[in-house]
């Protein structure tokens, strides 16, 4: 039965293309309209295209300036840093050239060291280098690495008693530990 509705309801279209001058309601395009469709369809495939080729070559092109852009930082990372220590280089050079005079004193060879070391301490800290000189201090083995331990009535035990070598941080995190002797309870013994 379900046949006999589909084969009725074509001859009834086929019926009304017929009074239609052969064209059915739901008519086929024609060709030309077709064929133009077509083009803009190609056209804006092409326009898509070209958009993806200049797309890529952009992100081609960030990639690649990003790239130079890290490896510039990576090679000038420490130029502001290194900068910063020139005047460091020329103190030093000018109390080497100080000493070798013949009026030069112990005093004052000294006096020029220490005002460079003072200059090269700031200069430090301003670049983020804390010292650690932890003298009378709890012992900490994150920060302080123990060289040796010695008895002491006069310090709790695990305190820092000497510094054989000061430790420093950058920015908090440990670049190399300070070298500590500790001190220890008398033994029960004495």
């Amino acid at each position: 039965m379900a046949s006999e509705n589909d084969q009725s309801e074509q001859q009834q279209a086929a019926a009304e293309a017929a009074q239609n001058g052969g064209e059915s309601v739901d008519s086929p395009k024609s060709v030309e309209e077709l064929t133009e469709e077509l083009e803009e369809a190609q056209q804006k495939v092409q326009e898509y295209w070209e958009q993806i080729l200049r797309l890529k070559a952009e992100i081609e092109n960030n990639r690649k300036r990003c790239e130079r852009e890290v490896e510039q930082a990576h090679k000038y990372a420490v130029k502001n840093f290194v900068e910063a220590l020139l005047p460091v280089t020329d103190s030093l050079e000018l109390g080497i050239q100080a000493s070798q005079q013949e009026n030069a004193t112990l005093e004052t060879i000294r006096e020029g060291m220490e005002m460079t070391m003072d200059l090269f301490k700031k200069i430090l800290k301003q670049h983020g280098i804390e010292e650690i000189h932890p003298i009378g201090e709890k012992f900490n083995p994150e920060h302080h690495q123990a060289m040796s331990q010695q008895e002491s009535s006069e310090h709790e035990p695990n305190t820092v008693l000497s510094v054989m070598q000061k430790g420093y941080l950058l920015n908090d995190r440990l670049v190399r530990p300070a070298m500590v002797v500790v001190s220890k309870a008398k033994s029960s013994s004495e």
